[in-house]
């Protein structure tokens, strides 16, 4: 019987077409699955998920495992939700999302690299009540605070934004994605994930995350597209005695800001632009850079295939963005916030205004410095910053101050002659008083998580005026 799944019945044809070709490849090139092996686990995955109501969420935490494209078509087909888990979370993070989202059965990894298993859980005593509409996948995400909490997709949303995608970027069944970025992330899922079970593109799994590693990977397996991070574009462009990498052709930065200076140091050194691709968890792909040419820092690029934007604000200095496409999530689980995620719009927190064809992320909502009830825009000291001489990555954020609520200070990575007393006489000589930070603190490195992102809650937390002595830069 066909399948009236939009994902399903999308990899029926993919399958029918390549049932035989490699789906999924190590990087020493050895083929791990074909599409026929991917349909085949898929199978034998069913048969152990039958013990589950239709409804259940599973998680799965297994990495970059080659077995995730079959979970995922397995699950479909037993109406079992997905919820995909990074292996780096927490296991404070892990508990809270199992019983958040009323978990199952896990999809683990095993130690010794074989097929994952599926563990079951007293977690939770009931499934989920969909009121009659279940979703196909949970995404997790976190708002304001801490805590988890999920997006509600179905498969016609999940293979939206995969059209989207690959429409956009112009990728196709005969390229060869690089998956390093993890499939359990919304950049990966999309980026990887679907468009190996909606278009046939394969993909190779790379583990190691060291820089080094993933440089000689990509030359050695041939990939025609990679979709990074700028952590990594950063480390390459800082690597002695590179590689050619002959056969790649797209490379794609996303999950983070790129800085402009790593995006013309990577072009230097590999002859290859960076296209910047700017997306939220909630709806997918939002703006993707197609032209890659110099812009100013925080250009993003045109509203994506499928995409429409409006801002909120358009005769504000900046504004946040209605977000409108086929691939916005259903909202948010366990509790909904309609203002937010509803009705097919998002409404994403970072401030954009238009720059030229497209777009320009200047700053975050939560971002917003409060100096006495002044409001400072850090995008803007950054900036500032960063046209001293020798200042090569700047970011400011918000400290709690007895006096004025909230002061503002900076990190910047500089030159050795560079020193705190030059830069705040810069920007006295400028800006204006509430905006001068109070503090410059000079960093051999601003600290970024695994997906190259920073942290202006974590720099407040970690450069707090609280602090006895300040922390080693």
């Amino acid at each position: 019987m066909k399948s009236s799944d939009p994902l399903l019945q999308s990899w029926e044809k993919t399958l029918a077409r390549k049932r035989d070709t490699p789906a999924i490849f190590a990087t020493s090139g050895e083929v791990l699955r074909t599409f026929g092996d991917v349909e085949q686990r898929a199978r034998d995955l069913m048969r152990s998920t039958d013990v589950f109501h239709e409804g259940s969420v599973l998680a799965v935490q297994i990495g970059n495992h080659e077995d995730w494209p079959s979970i995922l078509i397995g699950c479909l087909r037993r109406h079992l939700v997905v919820l995909p888990l990074e292996q780096s979370m927490s296991e404070r993070q892990r508990g809270e999302a199992l019983e958040i989202c009323k978990v199952k059965a896990v999809v683990s990894a095993v130690p010794t690299g074989g097929s994952p298993e599926i563990i079951r859980l007293e977690i939770a005593d009931c499934t989920p009540d969909w009121h009659g509409h279940p979703p196909n996948l949970l995404k997790l995400t976190s708002g304001t605070t801490a805590t988890p909490r999920a997006i509600r997709f179905r498969s016609k949303q999940l293979l939206a934004d995969c059209n989207q995608i690959c429409d956009t970027m112009g990728i196709s069944d005969i390229d060869l994605n690089f998956g390093v970025v993890p499939v359990s992330h919304s950049y990966g899922f999309s980026n990887l994930l679907t468009p190996l079970i909606a278009r046939g593109v394969p993909m190779f799994i790379s583990r190691d995350r060291t820089p080094r590693a993933i440089l000689g990977d990509l030359a050695r397996s041939n990939a025609t597209v990679f979709p990074g991070m700028p952590v990594f574009y950063q480390a390459f462009c800082e690597m002695e005695h590179v590689p050619k990498l002959p056969k790649l052709r797209l490379c794609i930065s996303a999950g983070a800001p790129l800085p402009l200076a790593t995006a013309k140091g990577f072009q230097k050194k590999f002859n290859l632009p960076i296209h910047s691709f700017y997306g939220a968890s909630e709806c997918g792909g939002i703006c993707y850079d197609l032209q890659a040419a110099d812009r100013d820092e925080g250009f993003v690029g045109e509203a994506m295939n499928g995409v429409n934007l409006e801002l909120v604000d358009p005769q504000g200095s900046a504004s946040q963005i209605h977000v409108r496409s086929g691939a916005v999530g259903d909202g948010y689980f366990p509790e909904a916030d309609e203002e937010k995620l509803g009705n097919g719009i998002f409404v994403p927190d970072d401030l954009m205004i238009r720059a030229g064809s497209g777009f320009k992320i200047v700053g975050r909502i939560s971002d917003v410095i409060n100096v006495a009830g002044k409001k400072v825009n850090p995008a803007e000291v950054e900036a500032h910053l960063l046209r001293f001489p020798g200042v090569r990555r700047a970011v400011a954020f918000g400290r709690e101050s007895v006096l004025r609520n909230e002061e503002v200070a900076a990190c910047v990575v500089a030159a050795p002659d560079v020193s705190e007393t030059d830069l705040l006489q810069f920007c006295r000589g400028t800006l204006s008083s509430w905006q001068v930070p109070k503090r410059i603190f000079i960093v051999d490195a601003i600290p970024a998580n695994e997906r190259g992102k920073i942290s202006r809650r974590g720099l407040s937390q970690r450069f707090s005026t609280r602090r006895k002595t300040p922390p080693l830069p």
